[in-house]
């Protein structure tokens, strides 16, 4: 079942952030994940949210931990750490 990883984030040091997101994509896809929205100007319809949305979609969950968890991902997020908030949250799909 496709598990999708759901993340909010506000960013404060764009130029270390640009480090990050330039690294991602080539991670996400060598564990079977997709992006299906990656930034934009969200358009909050009720509630404030984050500045930056990003929705990734894996193959499972376990596979969607498997990226969380790899080596390679934790050196990426702790540029993520320095340069956002995050909020961050892995669900299941329906299909």
């Amino acid at each position: 079942m496709t598990a999708y990883l759901l993340a909010e984030i506000d960013i404060h040091d764009a130029t270390t952030y640009e480090r990050y997101r330039a690294r991602t994509p080539e991670l996400v896809a060598r564990f079977g994940g997709r992006f299906l929205v990656r930034g934009g100007a969200p358009e909050w319809l009720e509630g404030r949210g984050a500045g930056r949305l990003v929705v990734i979609a894996f193959p499972s969950r376990e596979a969607a931990r498997r990226f969380w968890q790899s080596p390679e991902y934790r050196e990426l997020a702790e540029l993520r750490h320095a340069a956002a908030q995050s909020r961050v949250v892995l669900l299941d799909g329906i299909e």
